[in-house]
């Protein structure tokens, strides 16, 4: 057949495809004309890995972004990216697309073709030009470390040089640096070796590889010391205040590359090693007189302080000392918390981060796991407890009258039956998802996180029984033990323990990779310590199939997730009231952290009251009045989660956000019921809401409409109509197109009666596919053919099952 002459000039005008176009006109003259090598062209590169999207349990990467072509100066080093069109099209037109990559990627060019014409946009100048031809290795190069401020020639040796590839992952691939660490490393790199300033600070999110990119920085200075005659001269110090902070980065990411040369320092002076490890305190430890002042002040060439916000940076520091003594080192700061109040010091010591790498960012790139803040309100936290005076706690003690809110609780009074309905509570979200995924729950103190193991362990005596640390306590007071526990609990291929109790041993520093929820059970009113707190989640672990995590709030502490620079906003709110009258209290906002129960607290006995000898006896840690008799019921619960797309934090009911992206995909209920009567349709509606993370049998849960259709669901929401039971439409459509029926044999009538009932009682997926008729009752009908004869074979069944659908959804 002949094609008509229009849209063969219309196809002739639009020239080739972009595949076509880069293979034959790109790909050569980037080689020939402009010497770029093989190696030095990277094709389809992935800028980032795609952001995480969950809906109900299952979990989907969005489309990364991908640049059409990478120009490396050397094996991981980029200088360029490019953009290609099809053939005719304007060489411009990819030039926008092209600069946010190269922006993303920290690049001073970005460049646009159709495989004949060039653009380019260079962001050293500002200039946006048409070249006759492709850059050069040579001049992209010179504009990188314009870019960089580099200007001496052994600095940019070291800069070009291929970054440490030692480190595998577990399919034996070489680690690379993301594209975000590289932009640290070779920040970091260019200041140091620059002499522009001393103190240096990078701010990268917990689970983002802030020591994988301090040792590649180490690598790189190393790489220049030898090239320059320096390396025997030249050590690094790597500094923090926790012994996990060490061991990690020692064993996993230093160790592997350096060898022998890493040494950490325990007791006496070493001088025979490369890079060393030390915490603030064996260093200042009384009984060696400060060993950290053994060393030379010029000992040092680098110093890297890990977890900077909580170490020697405020002058009020009593290891401040210690960074003094070093001063003639360059100092880089490692932290994962933005400028707040609390951490102003850092930032006024160490100056402006040299390059920041948000949570928010993070989870758009797809690199941390997105996570869901379901808000607990407890009675007493919604209430607070009056005591009237004369009350007396189980010990038998007057309790001083007033009311008391969540900011007193297990600081000044203890209700234990509050602890077991969070416990209870948190046992029911278990059951419901994944009775082996990994919790962390922070309470007050330790003696809180007791009750809160205690409680977890009864509540779930059927996994206590064949894991007997289903629950356990990790604080600093376990000692030996309590490390032994966390070791086994960070172990992905470790089942228990499941539950951890903590304080705020867990809070920062520690890798747990499988953990999907973080429970929080104690009033936090200090950002920085509620992002590390988040932190503990954030790390992926795609071979375990931990993609996203929960939060669990049962104080108020999600006020603190306001914080849209760095975290990105939350997806949207589920409000559901779960108490008799059907209401929802508000809810409590977080306070200011109060000092530890053991200083707080008020005195057990008052002045001049004589303890009853007949009483229950006082446990000699019990510091708090401890209430059992005040009833305890969940009032109501609330749901957050990270939109995909959005830059600000919504806190909106999940029907309103449900109402609003359900609008955005159709115009009116009409045109989504006309969408749903073909199950490839519903599939398609399916995955398009899961790709804005609602899930529809989500939906129909957090509505309440778990016996109605998904699309009697959807129109409720979007547009208030009311909603009708599988059952109801049923009824409906028999009654309104009788007339289909009747005109059936009686025995494929029967068949397709059977099948209506198996909709109303199981759901929609029983219309999706015709092998649902080799189930009960309809298979007793006999085989698939000998029910296709019933309708008079198979095309007439395939017939009559697409008009059921359109029959059952006009109702």
């Amino acid at each position: 057949m002949s094609v008509p002459w229009r849209t063969v000039m219309t196809m002739v005008d639009k020239g080739r495809d972009e595949v076509t176009t880069c293979r034959d006109f790109v790909l050569p003259r980037l080689k020939d004309e402009s010497g770029w090598l093989s190696g030095q062209i990277k094709e389809q590169v992935p800028v980032t890995a795609g952001r995480i999207v969950r809906a109900g349990r299952s979990h989907r990467r969005q489309r990364p972004l991908q640049a059409d072509f990478v120009l490396e100066i050397s094996e991981g080093v980029p200088v360029a990216v490019v953009e290609a069109k099809r053939e005719f099209a304007d060489p411009r037109d990819g030039l926008q697309q092209a600069k946010v990559y190269a922006e993303q990627l920290d690049l001073p060019v970005a460049i646009s073709t159709n495989g004949h014409g060039v653009a380019m946009f260079n962001f050293v100048s500002g200039e946006e030009t048409t070249p006759e031809y492709f850059p050069r290795p040579d001049e992209l190069w010179e504009l990188y470390l314009a870019h960089q401020g580099v200007t001496d020639n052994k600095i940019a040796d070291v800069l070009r040089e291929p970054f440490n590839r030692v480190l595998k992952h577990a399919d034996g691939t070489p680690k690379e640096p993301r594209y975000y660490q590289r932009i640290a490393i070779h920040r970091t790199v260019a200041a140091c070796l620059s002499g522009r300033r001393n103190r240096l600070l990078l701010t990268m999110a917990t689970g983002t590889g802030k020591t994988f990119t301090a040792m590649q920085i180490v690598w790189k200075l190393m790489r220049y010391w030898e090239q320059t005659g320096q390396a025997g001269l030249k050590r690094v110090l790597y500094l923090t205040d926790r012994d996990s902070l060490i061991e990690q980065p020692m064993r996993n990411d230093f160790t592997p590359v350096f060898g022998e040369a890493v040494h950490r320092i325990r007791g006496e002076k070493d001088t025979a090693r490369s890079i060393y490890f030390a915490t603030y305190q064996a260093l200042t430890n009384v009984a060696r007189s400060d060993l950290f002042r053994k060393y030379p002040a010029d000992f040092f060439d680098l110093v890297i302080v890990d977890e900077c916000h909580r170490g020697s940076a405020s002058e009020q520091s009593s290891w401040r000392e210690i960074l003094k003594h070093f001063s003639p080192a360059i100092q880089l700061g490692l932290t994962a918390t933005p400028k707040r109040g609390a951490n102003v010091d850092t930032y006024k010591y160490f100056d402006e981060p040299l390059y920041t790498y948000s949570l928010k960012q993070g989870i758009a790139d797809g690199y941390l796991a997105p996570y869901r803040v379901r808000r607990v309100v407890l009675s007493p936290d919604a209430e607070g407890v009056r005591i009237s005076a004369g009350e007396l706690d189980k010990y038998q003690r007057e309790i001083p009258e007033g009311l008391y809110e969540t900011k007193d609780f297990e600081r000044i009074i203890s209700l234990l039956k509050r602890t077991d309905a969070a416990a209870q509570y948190l046992t029911d979200y278990l059951q419901d998802t994944d009775r082996m995924g990994k919790m962390v729950v922070f309470c007050v103190d330790s003696e809180h996180a007791l009750d809160m193991r205690q409680a977890m362990t009864n509540a779930n005596q059927d996994m206590a029984r064949i894991h007997k640390d289903y629950a356990a306590r990790m604080v600093s007071k376990e000692g030996d033990w309590g490390k032994q526990m966390l070791e086994q609990f960070q172990d992905p291929e470790t089942p228990a323990p499941v539950v951890a109790t903590t304080s705020r041993m867990l809070s920062t520093g520690v890798d747990i990779p499988t953990l999907r929820t973080v429970v929080l059970f104690r009033p936090i009113g200090s950002v920085h310590e509620f992002k590390q707190i988040i932190g503990r989640g954030t790390r992926l672990a795609e071979d375990y199939d931990k993609l996203s995590f929960e939060i669990i709030d049962f104080v108020g502490a999600t006020v603190l997730f306001e914080d849209p620079e760095f975290d990105g906003p939350a997806e949207y709110e589920i409000e559901e009231t779960i108490d008799d009258d059907g209401q929802v209290v508000c809810h409590p906002s977080a306070e200011e952290p109060e000092p530890s129960a053991a200083d707080a607290a008020p005195e057990l006995l008052p002045p001049g009251t004589e303890e009853d000898a007949s009483a229950t006896p006082i446990p000699p840690s019990t510091r708090k009045f401890v209430v059992e008799d005040i009833e305890v019921q969940i009032t109501a619960e609330g749901v957050w989660m990270t939109e995909p797309g959005s830059d600000r934090l919504r806190l909106v009911e999940y029907r309103d956000y449900a109402q609003g992206v359900v609008r955005k995909l159709f115009a009116g209920p009409d045109k989504l019921r006309a969408r749903w009567r073909t199950a490839p349709s519903r599939g398609e509606i399916a995955d398009a809401l899961a790709a804005r993370a609602i899930a529809l049998d989500e939906l129909c849960k957090r509505t309440g409409l778990t016996d109605a259709d998904p699309l009697d669901v959807l129109v409720h929401v979007a547009w208030n109509e009311p909603a009708i039971s599988r059952h109801e439409r049923v009824y409906r459509a028999k009654r309104a197109k009788a007339d289909f029926f009747q005109r059936l044999p009686e025995e494929a009538r029967a068949v397709i009666e059977e099948l209506l009932e198996r909709y109303a009682v199981h759901g929609a997926g029983e219309l999706d596919k015709l092998e649902v008729l080799k189930l009960d009752p309809m298979r007793q009908h006999g085989s698939m053919r000998e029910i296709a004869s019933l309708f008079g074979g198979p095309e007439r069944l395939r017939q009559t099952w697409d008009e059921l659908q359109n029959v059952l959804y006009a109702a």
